[in-house]
């Protein structure tokens, strides 16, 4: 079994991307979780990470594959709390998705993408947004 935790924000683009990078892993249909977890950074509503459309888009993408997927969901700062949840669903691996940048912000990635990088032991691989056709 292979657990993958996908940070995933608001972005429904980013989302599917990610899902659809996860479930093209070898042996995805079988032995394969993925993690769908968002970090609420201010949730006054009360919402649930199945609620949102991000989440929704790539749980999607993993159902159509026929990856097993998991919600998982947390409150603070995004980036320890990824890495901490990678911990609590004993993650092999994080998928993350970085912004857009312009030429001079290319060579950095995204403040949460690098955080993560950085500071998880495990592998991380980033997915990169769709441009628009």
């Amino acid at each position: 079994m292979y657990d993958v935790l996908i940070a995933v924000d608001d972005d429904d683009a980013r989302a599917t991307a990610q899902a659809r990078a996860v479930a093209k892993l070898p042996g995805s249909e079988e032995d394969l979780t993925a993690h769908l977890c968002h970090v609420f950074t201010d949730n006054p509503e009360g919402a649930a990470v199945n609620q949102l459309a991000a989440v929704r888009r790539a749980r999607e993408v993993l159902e159509d594959a026929g990856v097993a997927f998991a919600h998982h969901e947390a409150s603070g700062e995004p980036a320890p709390e990824i890495v901490d949840a990678a911990e609590d669903v004993d993650a092999d691996a994080i998928c993350v998705s970085g912004r857009k940048r312009r030429p001079s912000g290319k060579a950095v990635f995204g403040s949460v993408t690098q955080d993560v990088m950085l500071s998880s032991d495990l592998p991380v691989f980033a997915v990169p947004k769709p441009t628009p056709e």
